[in-house]
């Protein structure tokens, strides 16, 4: 009876075993399922080194993750052939949609063939990608941030005056853009553009070794317009070696904490403010529909000619940021601190 009893003890403590072990697989089965049903979103990001890209990353990621997608984000280091390698890994990996914020808009075309010959949805985000068949291209109005760069320029007094035009690199499509916009309001104002350089790169230093090494180009400029706040970060600081800081206006866009707190200095008149979270949502918002086949709708999309294609563009609008509107456009919204922008000129503080 003993053994008997043993025996039926021992099968039921197999049979609650064996349930338990199929209830696990079964979890890791439903688990690896719905990993499988989520939509895979690559994003190839030309480098972290402009301050921006770090608020743009979070904010796709954490929009997509709210919408049911997963997103493997990688860094190219401004490396052109790594970007191609990361392109072609998130085509072996089967993604859904691939995000690419491009370092060369023209050598990208044959990576995005691929990933197209593939069924996979692409979106050129920030920068468009030349003659390549991609299904969006989102950013904001590039030349509409020139011309306010312009504008600030000319509201300081430049007009009849002699500008500047330290820029980034031309294998940048916005730098085209933007010089557009910002030479339409030069010659609008008979502002003589005394010379202009594209730093390779987007690398700073190279604006100022320009300032270092032309300054009796530099002494002639009422203004320099600067492509990014990180190129006037260099700018300021080879101008204040100089003892012109302040002297010489200057403006730049992306509304990096240094131009803030340059323009309530009063060393910077102007930054292009782009409210990124907008557009890395938008952009999210958008990848999604495509991975699940819906097409791109709403008042704000358009179509631009990328040199082959026309494509669909999704095209936000920049704010320019001056003393008088910091508070309420930077500030209020969140965007920077108030304590934090006025670090250095605390009695300033509003």
């Amino acid at each position: 009876m003993k053994r008997k009893r043993l025996w039926i003890s021992f099968l039921i403590c197999l049979s609650l075993f064996m349930t338990a072990c199929g209830t696990t697989e079964s979890s890791e089965n439903e688990q690896r399922q719905d990993e499988e049903e989520k939509i895979q979103i690559g994003m190839s990001f030309d480098s972290f080194v402009i301050e921006r890209w770090q608020r743009d990353r979070d904010v796709f990621v954490s929009t997509a993750k709210e919408k049911g997608a997963e997103v493997n984000v990688q860094n190219a280091n401004g490396d052109v052939e790594k970007q191609k390698k990361q392109i072609e890994y998130f085509i072996q990996k089967g993604m859904d949609v691939i995000v690419i914020i491009c370092i060369d808009s023209q050598a990208l075309k044959e990576s995005v063939d691929k990933a197209k010959a593939e069924g996979i949805k692409v979106i050129a985000y920030d920068r468009l990608i030349a003659d390549a068949d991609v299904d969006l291209y989102i950013s904001f109005d590039n030349e509409m941030v020139g011309t306010i760069m312009g504008e600030a320029l000319v509201a300081n007094g430049l007009s009849d005056g002699n500008v500047l035009m330290l820029g980034g690199p031309l294998t940048d499509s916005n730098v085209y853009w933007l010089e557009e916009g910002f030479r339409t309001v030069m010659e609008q104002n008979q502002v003589t553009v005394l010379d202009s350089i594209h730093a390779d790169g987007w690398r700073a230093e190279l604006a100022a070794e320009y300032v270092y090494n032309n300054m009796d180009v530099v002494a002639q400029a009422d203004a320099i317009m600067c492509g990014n706040d990180d190129l006037a970060s260099k700018v300021v600081h080879a101008l204040a070696e100089k003892r012109l800081a302040g002297e010489i206006l200057v403006v730049g866009q992306d509304a990096d904490l240094e131009a803030c707190q340059r323009i309530v200095e009063g060393t910077q008149v102007m930054t292009a403010y782009k409210p990124v979270e907008k557009l890395a949502k938008r952009a999210a918002e958008c990848a999604v529909a495509l991975a699940k086949g819906e097409e791109i709708a709403g008042d704000d999309v358009t179509v631009i000619d990328n040199g082959k294609y026309q494509v669909p563009y999704v095209g936000l609008k920049p704010i320019s940021v001056t003393e008088e509107n910091i508070n309420e456009i930077i500030i209020n919204s969140g965007f920077h601190l108030k304590e934090d922008v006025y670090l250095n000129v605390p009695h300033k503080m509003p």
